[in-house]
C-alpha cells in the first residue's frame, strides 16, 4: 500500500493550505515526506510557503493599483482634496519614520547605557520633537476611540489644523504660516519679561549689577541688539535670587512659559519644574550643537534650531540664520546648569529686535 513520492507531496501541499495539524501523520510517513519534498521539483513548487508568498505579491500589486487609480482619479477630480489627501498620507510615513528612529535611539540608550546628554545632536532633538508631537496629538487619539468619531476627527482637522495637527500634516504654505502665527503669540511676551525684569532689578542689593540689568532691558526696549559680553555681564544674577531659575517670582515664570511654547495656566510650582527641565534639556542641546559645529547642519536644520531658540527665522537670510545661532550659543556654552534662567532670558534679549537693531558682538 505504498503511495507514490509525488503523490504524497501533493496531499502534503494540500493539507498544509487548508491549515490542518501535519503533526497527525505517523511518523513513518511524515520522514519520506520531506525528503521526497527536497528532492523533487514538483513538491517545492507546491509547497505553502511560496503559495503564502505569491498570494501576499498579488494581494500587494492589486491594492497599489487600486491606490494609485484612486489617487489619480482623486488628483483629476478633486484637486484641492488631494492636496489634503497627500499631505495626510506623507505626514504618516514621516511620523511611521520618526517612530523607527526613537525606537532605535531608545534602544541603544537602554542595550549600551547612553544618557541623553550624550547622544548627538539630531538624536537629541528627534527625542525633543517627538514627545513634543506625541503629547499634542494624544487628545485627538482619544476623541477618535468612539465608534464613527473618526467622521467628526476628519471634520476638526480639515478647520482646525494648526491646533490640532502636528508639523508632519501640515502643507509647506501651513508650516510657514503656522510658525508665523505661533511666534507672533510668544512675541507678545517679550515686553512683560523684560518688565518683570525691571521690577526684579530692584530688589539687587549690589548697584553695579542694578544699573547694567536696567540698562541691558532699556537697551532691548530701546530697540537695539544688546552684545553677547552686556548679556554675560549680568548672569550672576540668575542663579539665586530674585532672577535663579527656582527663584524668581511666579508671575515672570508665567511669563517665561509661552517663550517655549508650554501653557501659563498651572500652579507656580508646576510651572518651575517645567522650565527647569526644558532649559536644562536646552542648555544640553546647545552643548551637543557645539560639539557638533553648527556648520554641519542643514539650512532646514538651521531654521529650525533659530526657531526652537525663539528666533522667527522663516523670514530671515540663511546667513543672517547662522550669526543669531553663533551668538547664542556664545551665551550658552558659557552658562552653567544653575544659570540656565539666564539661558530662557536670551530668548528675550537676542531675538526680540533681531535682526533690525544694529548687530554686534
Amino acid at each position: 500500500m505504498a503511495l507514490s513520492c509525488s503523490s504524497l507531496c501533493s496531499r502534503l501541499s494540500l493539507i498544509r493550505l487548508c491549515g490542518l495539524r501535519t503533526n497527525r501523520i505517523t511518523n513513518g510517513l511524515y520522514s519520506p515526506y520531506v525528503s521526497c519534498q527536497s528532492r523533487l521539483p514538483l513538491c517545492r513548487h507546491y509547497s505553502s510557503s511560496n503559495v503564502r508568498r505569491g498570494i501576499g505579491r498579488y494581494v500587494a500589486s492589486r491594492l497599489q493599483s487600486v491606490n494609485s487609480k484612486y489617487e489619480g482619479f482623486l488628483k483629476r477630480r478633486f484637486p484641492r482634496f488631494f492636496q489634503l489627501y497627500h499631505t495626510f498620507m506623507e505626514g504618516f510615513k514621516l511620523l511611521f519614520k520618526d517612530a523607527k528612529d526613537v525606537r532605535r535611539i531608545k534602544t541603544k540608550m537602554f542595550s549600551e547605557g547612553v544618557q541623553f546628554q550624550d547622544l548627538s545632536y539630531r538624536e537629541m532633538e528627534k527625542l525633543r520633537q517627538f514627545r513634543r508631537d506625541l503629547f499634542k496629538a494624544l487628545p485627538l487619539v482619544v476623541i477618535s476611540i468612539p465608534p464613527f468619531a473618526n467622521y467628526l476627527v476628519f471634520v476638526l482637522m480639515y478647520f482646525f489644523p494648526r491646533q490640532l495637527l502636528i508639523p508632519h500634516f501640515w502643507t509647506p504654505r501651513q508650516q510657514v504660516e503656522f510658525r508665523a502665527v505661533y511666534h507672533s503669540l510668544r512675541a507678545r511676551h517679550h515686553w512683560p519679561v523684560l518688565k518683570g525684569l525691571e521690577y526684579a532689578s530692584r530688589q539687587v542689593k549690589d548697584s553695579q549689577l542694578q544699573s547694567r540689568l536696567k540698562d541691558l532691558c532699556a537697551k532691548v526696549q530701546s530697540g537695539e541688539n544688546p552684545k553677547v559680553s552686556e548679556i554675560l555681564a549680568v548672569r550672576s544674577l540668575f542663579s539665586g535670587p530674585p532672577l535663579g531659575i527656582k527663584r524668581m517670582s511666579v508671575d515672570q515664570m508665567r511669563h517665561i512659559s509661552p517663550l517655549l511654547f508650554l501653557t501659563p495656566r498651572l500652579p507656580g510650582f508646576l510651572i518651575g519644574r517645567r522650565l527647569n527641565s526644558h532649559a536644562l534639556e536646552l542648555l544640553q542641546l546647545d552643548r551637543a550643537l557645539s560639539r557638533l559645529g553648527p556648520h554641519q547642519l542643514s539650512d532646514s536644520e538651521v531654521r529650525q534650531a533659530c526657531y526652537v531658540r525663539g528666533l522667527n527665522s522663516n523670514s530671515l537670510g540663511i546667513n543672517q540664520c547662522h550669526e543669531w545661532l553663533s551668538q547664542w550659543l556664545q551665551v550658552s556654552s558659557s552658562l552653567k546648569a544653575s544659570e540656565v534662567s539666564l539661558l530662557l532670558h536670551s530668548i528675550v534679549f537676542l531675538s526680540a529686535n533681531y535682526p533690525h537693531g544694529p548687530s554686534r558682538r
